[in-house]
C-alpha cells in the first residue's frame, strides 16, 4: 500500500533535537520506499511558506508564531482552515503527529479525524502524574488520543507511561525505537586531543535534561582530574546556570559552551570527545547516547525512563539522577579510559550500526500505516462517545469541542468548497521498492516492481 503522509509537529528544522531528527530521517526513508510525505510545522524566523529539503521533502512553515517552549498557542479551531486546505491540496490520507508537547500535532490529528482521515501519533517523551503541569498535559493527551487510530512509542517504558497517561488499550500502541544514521556518525579518534580526556554534552539546556546535575558535577570533576575538559553543545534557559558555574570556579579554559548546534556539526563535536554525559531526569529513548556510542564515545547516563533499553551494558555506564551517583559513574568511565578498558570506537560503531537503522524504523512504521488504513471509518457517534468517556467534566467539554469542529467544517466547506482547492502537482514516485538486507553490514538494494 502506498500512502500520502503528513508529518506534523511544532519541532522541526532549523530547530535541533531528537524529535526533529526523527521526523526528518523517517520522512526520507518513507520517500525512499515510494510514499508521499510532507511536513507541517510553524515558521522559524524568516523561514516561512513552503520549502523543499533533500529528495523533494516538502515542508509547510505555517504563519503561526511560537507561544511557549517553541509551540504555538493552543486555540484548537484557528488552525483548521489552513490545515484542511493542506490536507486536501496534498491528497493526504494519514496525519502523523509527533511529540506530546506539540500543540500543532494534537490539533492536526483532531482536525484530521473530523475530516475522516487516519491519525497516528508518536510519543517521544515521558510524563509524571502528580504535578499540575503533568495532570493538565495528560488530560490533553487523553483527549487527543481518544480518537487516534494508532500510537507509536519509542521504548517499552514509554509505552507503559503513555497507556497509563492517556487511558489507552495496550493493543493500539506499538513500540518502534529511534535509530541513527551510522554513515554520518563515524568515529574519528584523530580528532581527540592528546593528553586530555574530553567530556561532551549535547543536549537542550533545560531542567528536564538535568542541567542542575551537570552544573553540580562539573567543578568537582575539574578539581579532581586536571586533565579533564568539557565541551557542551546546545542552548536553553539553563545555560546561564552553567555560565555562572564556569565563572565562579574559573573554568573558562576547561568548559566550552558552543551554543546551538546545527545537525551537520553534531558529529564534528562528538568525535572530539572521549566520554558523553547525559544527565536527563526523564527520557523516553535519548537518541543522543546512540549517536555518541556510534561515534565511539563511552556513554555515562542517568538510569531513567527508557534509557536502560537503548544500549548494551558494556557500552554504557548507568547512574542514578543524583550528583554523587553521576560522579561515581563519570570517574569510573575516566579511569577505564585511562587504562584502555573502553570498547574500541570502530567496534562500538559496528555494533550500533547493526542495532539501529532508519530503514528498519520506516518499514515498521509502514506496517502501522497499512494496518490503520484497513480499519473501518468510525461513525460520528462513536467518536463522540470516545470523547465523552474521558471524564465526567472533561468528557463533556471534549464532546462540545468535537461538535463545534464538525460545525466549523460545514461552514468552511460552504465558504471554500473542496473542489475549488487547487491540487498540488504530484512528482513521479520511484518505480522500485527497496528491500534492505544486511550482509556483513553492507546494505544491498533489490528492485521489485509494484503490483
Amino acid at each position: 500500500m502506498k500512502h500520502n503522509v503528513c508529518m506534523v509537529s511544532d519541532f522541526f528544522f532549523p530547530n535541533m533535537g531528537g524529535v526533529e531528527s526523527h521526523i526528518y530521517q523517517l520522512s526520507q526513508c518513507l520517500l525512499e520506499r515510494g510514499h508521499k510525505v510532507i511536513v507541517v510545522t510553524h515558521f522559524y524566523g524568516n523561514r516561512k511558506g513552503v520549502r523543499y529539503l533533500t529528495n523533494g521533502l516538502k515542508v509547510y512553515y505555517l504563519p503561526f508564531p511560537a507561544f511557549y517552549n517553541q509551540c504555538i498557542l493552543p486555540t484548537i479551531f484557528t488552525t483548521f482552515p489552513l490545515l484542511r486546505n493542506i490536507f486536501i491540496r496534498e491528497h493526504i490520507t494519514i496525519v502523523h503527529g509527533h511529540s506530546a508537547f506539540s500543540t500543532l500535532a494534537h490539533e492536526a490529528m483532531f482536525h484530521a479525524r473530523t475530516l475522516g482521515l487516519k491519525a497516528v501519533f508518536t510519543d517521544h517523551s515521558l510524563f509524571g502524574f502528580a504535578d499540575a503541569s503533568s495532570i493538565l498535559t495528560n488530560k490533553i493527551l487523553q483527549f487527543s488520543l481518544a480518537d487516534c487510530n494508532h500510537v507509536i512509542c519509542v521504548s517499552h517504558t514509554s509505552k507503559e507511561n503513555t497507556v497509563l497517561r492517556a487511558s489507552l488499550q495496550p493493543d493500539v500502541v506499538s513500540v518502534i525505537p529511534n535509530a541513527v544514521d551510522a554513515t554520518t556518525f563515524v568515529p574519528d579518534p584523530t580528532k581527540r586531543q592528546p593528553g586530555k580526556i574530553t567530556i561532551v554534552v549535547v543536549s537542550r539546556l533545560v531542567y528536564r535534561k538535568g542541567m542542575d546535575l551537570l552544573a553540580g558535577i562539573i567543578p568537582i570533576i575539574c578539581r579532581r582530574h586536571p586533565d579533564v575538559q568539557f565541551i557542551i553543545g546546545g542552548d536553553g534557559p539553563k545555560r546561564i546556570v552553567l555560565e555562572e558555574v564556569r565563572e565562579q570556579h574559573e573554568l573558562l579554559d576547561r568548559v566550552t559552551l558552543l551554543g546551538t548546534l546545527k545537525q551537520t556539526r553534531v558529529r564534528e563535536v562528538l568525535v572530539q570527545g572521549d566520554i558523553l554525559v547525559n544527565t536527563s531526569l526523564t527520557e523516553a529513548f535519548c537518541i543522543a547516547i546512540v549517536e555518541a556510542a556510534c561515534c565511539g564515545l563511552q556513554v555515562v547516563t542517568t538510569r531513567v525512563g527508557g534509557v536502560p533499553e537503548v544500549l548494551p551494558p558494556d557500552l554504557i555506564y548507568m547512574a542514578e539522577p543524583t550528583i554523587s551517583s553521576l560522579l561515581e559513574s563519570v570517574e569510573r568511565a575516566i579511569e577505564d579510559r585511562r587504562q584502555g578498558r573502553e570498547v574500541p570506537p570502530f567496534e562500538a560503531h559496528r555494533r550500533i550500526m547493526s542495532l539501529y537503522t532508519w530503514r528498519n524504523v520506516a518499514m515498521r512504521t509502514e506496517r502501522v500505516y497499512d494496518m490503520v488504513c484497513l480499519e473501518e471509518q468510525r461513525e460520528t457517534s462513536t467518536r463522540l462517545k470516545s470523547y465523552y468517556q474521558c471524564g465526567p467534566l472533561a468528557g463533556k467539554l471534549f464532546v462540545i469541542a468535537a461538535v463545534l469542529n464538525i460545525f466549523l467544517l460545514f461552514i468552511i466547506g460552504v465558504l471554500q468548497p473542496a473542489k475549488l482547492i487547487e491540487r498540488a502537482a504530484e512528482f513521479p514516485r520511484p518505480s522500485v521498492k527497496h528491500r534492505v538486507t544486511e550482509n556483513n553490514h553492507t546494505l544491498k538494494n533489490k528492485k521489485v516492481k509494484y503490483a
